[in-house]
């Protein structure tokens, strides 16, 4: 996407002090013409870039200007988010930063703001080593890791980096990250790309985390409210697009983590939804109710 290659190169320009078109080039695996291209464009978009001319000469941001860690101000960020989206370039980043506003953070939620974020930043922008103590699912480790780049999902920033002997890529949430210690520099991967790297663990997160399947019949209303339970679970009331029977019910097969996890996330749902199976599952969805029931009649 071209909004991403743009954010891409004015990180390189930012990291730098000069760079010349063919050096932008081959570290975003594009030609010169389209580093060309996309210089005009964020000249357009308001970012202060000048061309220098001579043996050392190459593309610079303005003296003193320095984006904050996007690169960009709210406005410019939106600006070239649509450049990207339509294929246009936008001449006014005021114009379309009052008519669009991009909200990534959940309803109810506040936006993360680790600490540790600006250090991280540094080291992801300067392609520096960092020694992280890192509170994981399985306890508190020390790693030596190399970050690739940075994600929010959610409102919530995650950190990927190379780490361990096969020095393969992992995710990091940076609000676990405890304490860390910049270290020397090292050779990024040519071809490793972010977007796509994480839409890839994404995919492999998923079809490890829904282990398991269960089927259940619901109501119009009962549909819905699946519906908001997960994506997953959306795509799978959407793709069994079931006829209802004569009283009105549906039957759809969705994908659950466990027993345990499903028991929970089902009595969202209330009475517009019935398990028929597994049986494991209607028992503990009973038993819960059983709980809920008496806790509320004592």
């Amino acid at each position: 996407m071209r909004a991403g290659r743009l954010l891409n190169l004015l990180l390189l320009l930012q990291a730098r002090r000069r760079a010349s078109a063919t050096w932008l080039a081959a570290e975003t695996g594009v030609s010169v013409r389209t580093i060309l291209r996309d210089i005009d464009e964020l000249s357009a978009s308001g970012v202060p870039v000048r061309s220098v001319r001579g043996a050392d000469g190459g593309f610079e941001l303005l003296e003193g200007w320095r984006a904050r860690l996007t690169g960009l101000t709210p406005s410019e960020a939106q600006a070239m988010f649509f450049a990207g989206a339509s294929g246009t370039v936008p001449r006014d980043a005021h114009r379309i930063a009052s008519r669009f506003h991009l909200d990534t953070v959940g309803w109810y939620r506040r936006e993360e703001r680790p600490a540790n974020l600006p250090a991280i930043a540094d080291a992801v922008w300067n392609d520096r080593r960092l020694a992280i103590r890192y509170d994981g699912w399985k306890g508190i480790v020390d790693r030596t890791v190399e970050p690739l780049g940075l994600v929010v999902k959610a409102g919530e920033w995650y950190l990927v980096a190379l780490a361990g002997k096969e020095a393969t890529a992992r995710t990091y949430r940076l609000s676990n990250i405890l304490a860390l210690e910049p270290l020397g520099t090292f050779r990024r991967p040519r071809k490793f790309e972010l977007a796509a790297h994480w839409a890839e663990s994404i995919a492999r997160f998923e079809a490890g985390l829904y282990r398991g399947t269960a089927t259940v019949r619901a109501t119009e209303k009962g549909l819905k409210r699946l519906r908001y339970l997960s994506a997953a679970v959306a795509e799978a009331v959407e793709r069994a697009d079931s006829k209802p029977d004569r009283r009105g019910w549906h039957k759809v097969t969705i994908p659950i983590e466990s027993v345990e996890m499903a028991a929970l996330e089902l009595l969202k749902v209330g009475a517009e939804c019935e398990v028929l199976q597994p049986p494991e599952l209607r028992r503990r969805i009973a038993a819960n109710a059983r709980e809920i029931s008496g806790r509320y009649s004592a």
